[in-house]
């Protein structure tokens, strides 16, 4: 208060009263309320109004390219130059390759091509803005898909990866093709006979090509193949394999001298190595031996964590759960940028730095440019209108879970400059399952997470083993123990808050999407911990995944679970569909209709059992969404269908209005 009476000395009197009242209500006037019945700023449509999702950065000349995925537009994806749109209203610059997609453009000299979501298609978008279809159409809607593209230099190719479906239902091909530029529609094919291929990389110079491969029942996160062959008038000759030494190869890439560079985990934590090709057999000389991640899970292509600057290589690894930037020098030197900011993507080289989408636990992603001097923004952010107070910054601890093992987590205490909890309350819980399973939770400002922690719940979100980020030994560890120790390590962190006295323990909840899904229903199926789940297209039936999913993860199973149909027992004693009796605890259960991945027969399949065994639950299926949710309208009603269902289960009246949801078998 001593400092008030001094500006009331010091300014003019209606400045300092000003600031005085600011401070008291701050300091005085928070509110004593129930946990989840807090008025909060954060919004169901902030989730979505003008939110966009940044996808790749390409850089051309002094032009910065980026891709948005807009959810007010029906999540369409939108290519942008210089922060102006550069595609119109009818173009949905997305692929289909391996259903999850990624990298479905290139510009290379303000030539763009890119794939048309509606048929999957390439065009071209040349330099007097005429759109020009390079590849014919296919035989069955959307049944020739194209991904992970580059214009060779002499601008008269498109190499890429190509899906093919065939009309006799037989599992598609996924071939190396180069599509000419021309318009002509005669597509080469340069690589063929591997179940995936991914990265096709020409050297500046054209005479070679480099990419990655791999089978059955390997994911790119497995083992896989790195390959190089001269290439000559779009012929391959003198083709070399490096087989796999049990490592996973991420984002070849030639530098202007003609060396090609990779990232591989074959020393466990994915580091950046240079090929060297002057034996008869290809070996990799280290650049970088650090216990960190350079490397990422490929669930989509074009991701990049290193760039050539001048004769420098900048890259990203994740250390300490946050992403760092360090600059490597041509004599082995490295120099690592202090950013405050928490994760770092798409990165680009560009003038004397980089380009990359940067976020931090503060902000949302935006596209920035890096270099020693400064970061500055390159695309416009949405204003919040929403002061910092309201983020919290998480908490990220290591417990210990089942067989004395470590999992990890990121803990959101409820956060809410205008409300306290009383002293003798303790929040409810949120326990987030990332997807995957070979994935990790996110480290940034996420509003889907503020939305809940700024009602008064808890949230910590989960690196269970078999997570990103840790080292492949970590990764692997959820190989035979998908449902096991997944859902062990989310029932661990709930006990370990509890026993903390930071959670209510009989508000406990679990919330998933996906892989993330399967974890909510396996931890409410086989456990008591937790009071409620919420599972967004969620896997009840693994034997039906199995056998009904699509080529990328069709195999998928066979490392996280067992050899299908041979260890179908182990399937059916892990699929919480075949272990309804155990289950007596709530649950809301949201699905899309067009889900090809985790087929909406899961759902009812689900549903049908828990009202046969009269269990409180709602399903709420959405006709116009397949795997996750991209409109707006569905992802407002989803979370505050969550928020809806919760506050039945753990009887309390939230502030927000929202719309009624019939939850069956609830007294």
């Amino acid at each position: 208060m001593q400092d008030y009476l001094l500006l009331l000395e010091m300014k003019t009197w209606k400045k300092a009263s000003l600031e005085l009242l600011s401070y008291l209500i701050i300091e005085f006037m928070t509110i004593t309320k129930p946990c989840g019945t807090w008025e909060s700023a954060i919004t169901s449509e902030m989730l979505v109004g003008g939110a966009v999702r940044l996808g790749e950065i390409v850089t051309d000349g002094d032009d910065v390219w980026w891709a948005e995925s807009r959810p007010d537009e029906g999540g369409r994806t939108v290519l942008v130059r210089n922060g102006m749109d550069q595609t119109d209203q009818n173009t949905n610059v997305r692929t289909l390759v391996h259903e999850y997609g990624g990298s479905a453009w290139r510009v290379r000299n303000g030539i763009l091509v890119y794939s048309q979501y509606s048929d999957q298609r390439l065009y071209l978008l040349d330099k007097s803005g005429d759109s020009i279809p390079l590849t014919p159409e296919p035989e069955i809607q959307q049944g020739c898909r194209y991904a992970d593209g580059r214009i060779t230099n002499n601008e008269e190719w498109y190499v890429c990866v190509r899906e093919f479906h065939a009309t006799s239902g037989k599992e598609p091909s996924n071939e190396i093709v180069a599509v000419p530029l021309d318009g002509s529609q005669q597509i080469n094919v340069l690589v063929s006979g591997p179940d995936f291929v991914s990265s096709p990389r020409v050297s500046k110079e054209g005479d070679q090509i480099a990419w990655v491969q791999w089978n059955h029942p390997n994911m790119p996160w497995d083992d896989t193949k790195l390959c190089i062959a001269s290439l000559e008038e779009m012929v391959l000759t003198n083709q070399k394999v490096m087989e796999s030494k049990a490592e996973a190869f991420f984002q070849p890439e030639w530098d202007d001298q003609g060396n090609l560079h990779v990232v591989s985990d074959r020393n466990n934590w994915w580091n950046l190595f240079r090929v060297d090709q002057s034996l008869k057999e290809m070996d990799l000389i280290p650049l970088t031996d650090i216990e960190a991640e350079i490397g990422l899970p490929q669930w989509v292509f074009g991701q990049s964590r290193y760039a050539f600057v001048g004769d420098e290589i900048w890259f990203v690894s994740r250390e300490g759960g946050i992403d760092k930037l360090t600059i490597l020098s041509s004599d082995g030197r490295s120099e690592q940028i202090k950013l405050d900011v928490t994760e770092i993507e798409s990165v680009a080289n560009y003038q004397d730095g980089i380009v990359a989408t940067v976020s931090s636990w503060k902000s949302e992603s935006s596209v920035m440019f890096i270099n020693r001097e400064e970061i500055r923004p390159l695309s416009k952010t949405r204003d919040l209108n929403i002061d910092e107070s309201w983020f919290p910054v998480p908490e990220t601890f290591t417990y210990q879970t089942s067989d004395s093992e470590k999992a990890h987590a990121l803990f959101y205490s409820p956060t809410n400059p205008e409300y306290e909890i009383s002293e003798k309350e303790n929040p409810p819980l949120i326990v987030l399952a990332h997807g995957g399973p070979t994935g990790a939770a996110r480290r940034q400002l996420q509003l889907s997470i503020v939305y809940w922690t700024s009602r008064g719940f808890g949230v910590a979100d989960v690196d269970y083993r078999g997570s990103t980020g840790y080292g492949r030994s970590f990764r692997n560890r959820l190989r035979n123990s998908w449902g096991l120790a997944d859902v062990e390590d989310c029932v661990a962190v709930a006990k370990h808050l509890v026993a903390e006295k930071k959670v209510d323990k009989n508000k406990l909840a679990i919330k998933g999407g996906s892989a993330g899904g399967f974890t909510v229903l396996a931890a409410l199926t086989f456990h008591d911990t937790f009071t409620a789940g919420a599972s967004r297209y969620g896997i009840a039936d693994l034997a039906i995944l199995a056998k009904d999913t699509h080529k990328f993860e069709s195999r998928y199973l066979d490392r996280l679970v067992g050899e299908w149909p041979k260890d179908e027992e182990i399937y059916k004693q892990r699929s919480p569909i075949h272990h309804i009796e155990q289950l007596t605890t709530p649950m809301v259960i949201l699905q899309g209709s067009e889900d090809p991945i985790v087929p909406p027969n899961q759902a009812h399949l689900m549903a049908n059992k828990l009202n046969e065994n009269d269990i409180p639950h709602a399903l709420i299926e959405f006709s116009d969404e397949g795997h996750g949710f991209r409109k707006a309208p569905n992802i407002t009603r989803a979370i505050e269908s969550e928020l809806a269902f919760f506050a039945q289960i753990f009887n309390f009246e939230p502030f927000d209005d929202l719309p009624e949801i019939l939850v069956e078998n609830n007294i």
